[in-house]
């Protein structure tokens, strides 16, 4: 009796640790005047409740202040603010800062990790990092070699590290992490070298690893239960992330988990999606190639999943899954429903109830999409759930060494990682899209472990009989399914959206330009030139009574990575470089923190 009594008091210390750590990472996401996780929230709203800059007097903002990075690739993420200190994370080699709002910005301290070099030229799509996440007194930072660090908030003391993979298989980190109760949530980029997608859940306190979900292979490996965890309602059957792949094909799927991850925390799930299967040529993996491109709804404690969607079965054009899972709490047909609403890179939004995964909208956000008709909205159907392929534009259909034309969108997306926002006070999501159309032309391709694994041919380019540039920004009705406004951009806006309570949204161009514009109609009123591309996420905090916005600015990324990386061969950066040529003419690299407020 002694024994169990001990163990139960152990259990009850460890739960109640994570309980306090879990509440006082919650009080600081609902207290606005701070940014503890780079979504802003669990719910990966992007909002901001500060009104303090509004729309009547954001036409006023003025730079408060700036900071070099010293880093030159793109900077994709946020700053995140603890009380009065600033946190600031660069590309690599993934410098982490922390800054003294009370003495000008003061470095209190840096680190700086020794990476190893060799991991550069295995990282898709340049050498961004998408920032680090608050808990319990850490900073926590996923390097790009995949070493995932706990840092002293105040001293940025290394308190524990471990490797959550291998960059010599093509294992990557791009993406930020998620705390959750007493765990921190990863997962791994490298889709592009054959590498298996999972997502790691580790001990906040020690590093040690909790549990590891893979997105394809055996039951034991997914962590699904083949009568529990259910797809449209369905129970997904035995061994399910193995049966719609030829052979051990699976065991080099892709499906990685390099995008963002929210959390409810009354039903207890985390919510994220997964990558693209490997190889880009479709042939030479017949099959639905669960779960790649799939939504997945998982137990943050065990890892086990309760319900999966898959939005693109067999994916013929490199659509990831992995953007943003945003959730609210909206009303359809009079009744107060648990949503999640998702964009994803195939150019459909879907709308979701998140405790049951049943779809509930599925609708083209851009009007170019072309690759399908739609999705089969009737549960009655054989193929409910499955968006209809249009066979002209189905690289899978025209076979290898086939260039099919026209294909819209493009493989980067009618949107990428770059996150949306959502206002509650108009109850509308506010989208930064691309607007790019691609030729794609598959071939057989071998695998190597730590070599490329993409087998195809690409080239982008502006969608035909529009606007002629390469970007919207939008405004979305989740529940309609529609477009309530739309702002035609030059080029892809690539940046982050933050609505606030002032009846704005902010959101950065590729041509270095902080918009400003109004939450009910889109009409512009304010724009600030930083010194580079926004591929950065808008953020907004409190400090000395006054409200301030921030960006990094620092051209990159997919739509930058010409500038970013010195590329000139128009089929360079899987197509990318020569759709986006003309960025040079307007921007150059350099890596800066911009931030805004009201003058006195």
């Amino acid at each position: 009796m002694r024994t169990i009594y001990a163990l139960t008091s152990v259990i009850a210390l460890s739960t109640g640790t994570a309980a306090l750590a879990n509440e006082a990472l919650q009080q600081m996401m609902d207290d606005p005047t701070q940014w503890a996780i780079q979504m802003g929230d669990y719910s990966n709203h992007r909002y901001s409740e500060l009104d303090q800059i509004n729309a009547d007097n954001v036409g006023d903002l003025k730079v408060a202040w700036t900071f070099s990075t010293g880093v030159l690739r793109g900077h994709e993420g946020s700053p995140l603010v603890i009380g009065d200190t600033m946190y600031v994370h660069t590309p690599f080699p993934n410098i982490v800062y922390a800054l003294d709002l009370n003495d000008n910005g003061r470095i209190k301290w840096r680190y700086e990790p020794k990476q190893d070099t060799s991991v550069i030229p295995v990282m898709c799509c340049d050498t961004v990092n998408r920032g680090v996440a608050y808990a319990d007194g850490k900073i926590i930072l996923h390097q790009a070699d995949t070493t995932v660090v706990a840092l002293d908030a105040n001293t940025g003391e290394v308190l524990w590290s471990v490797k959550n993979g291998d960059p010599e298989k093509g294992e990557t980190n791009t993406a930020t992490v998620l705390p959750v109760k007493d765990k921190v949530l990863v997962g791994i980029s490298g889709g592009e070298f054959g590498v298996r997608g999972s997502v790691t859940a580790y001990n906040l306190e020690t590093g040690e690893r909790e549990w590891r979900a893979y997105s394809m292979g055996p039951d034991s490996d997914t962590l699904m239960d083949p009568e529990k965890t259910t797809m449209l309602g369905k129970p997904v059957g035995v061994d399910s992330g193995t049966a719609t792949w030829e052979g051990d094909q699976w065991k080099i799927g892709g499906g990685t988990t390099w995008g963002w991850y929210s959390y409810d925390p009354e039903l207890n799930l985390v919510y994220y999606g997964t990558g693209n299967p490997s190889t880009w040529n479709p042939s030479q993996r017949p099959g639905d190639n669960r779960w790649s491109m799939t939504i997945m709804a998982r137990d943050p404690d065990t890892g086990m999943a309760k319900w999966v969607y898959q939005m693109t079965p067999h994916d013929e054009w490199d659509f990831d899954g992995v953007n943003e899972m945003i959730l609210t709490d909206q009303e359809i047909d009079g009744q107060m429903r648990k949503l999640l609403t998702h964009f994803d890179r195939n150019g459909l939004a879907y709308t979701l109830d998140r405790e049951s995964g049943e779809l509930l909208v599925a609708e083209k956000y851009d009007p170019a999409v072309n690759w399908t008709t739609g999705v089969d909205m009737d549960p009655n159907s054989d193929t409910y759930g499955r968006p209809a392929v249009v066979a002209e534009y189905s690289t899978s259909q025209n076979g290898e060494d086939e260039n099919t034309t026209g294909i819209c969108p493009a493989a980067l997306g009618t949107k990428d990682q770059q996150p949306s926002s959502y206002s509650p006070k108009t109850g509308l999501f506010y989208v930064p899209t691309n607007h790019v159309c691609m030729d794609y032309e598959p071939f057989r391709v071998s695998y190597t472990a730590g070599q490329p694994y993409v087998g195809a041919t690409l080239s982008m380019y502006p969608a035909p009989d529009s606007h002629g540039g390469m970007g919207n920004f939008i405004a979305w009705d989740n529940i309609k399914g529609e477009i309530k406004w739309s702002i035609p951009e030059q080029f892809s806006v690539w940046s982050g959206a933050m609505a606030t309570a002032g009846d704005i949204v902010f959101y950065g161009t590729l041509e270095g330009y902080l918009k400003a514009v109004r939450a009910d109609t889109g009409e512009e009123l304010y724009r600030f030139k930083t010194p580079s591309g926004i591929i950065g996420n808008v953020m907004s905090y409190e400090h000395g009574g006054k409200q301030y916005v921030a960006v990094l600015s620092g051209v990159g990324g997919w739509a930058g990575i010409g500038l970013a990386a010195g590329l000139t061969n128009p089929n360079d950066g899987l197509g990318a470089v020569g759709g986006y040529a003309a960025l040079s003419d307007y921007t150059a690299l350099g890596g800066q923190l911009t931030v805004f407020t009201l003058p006195d």
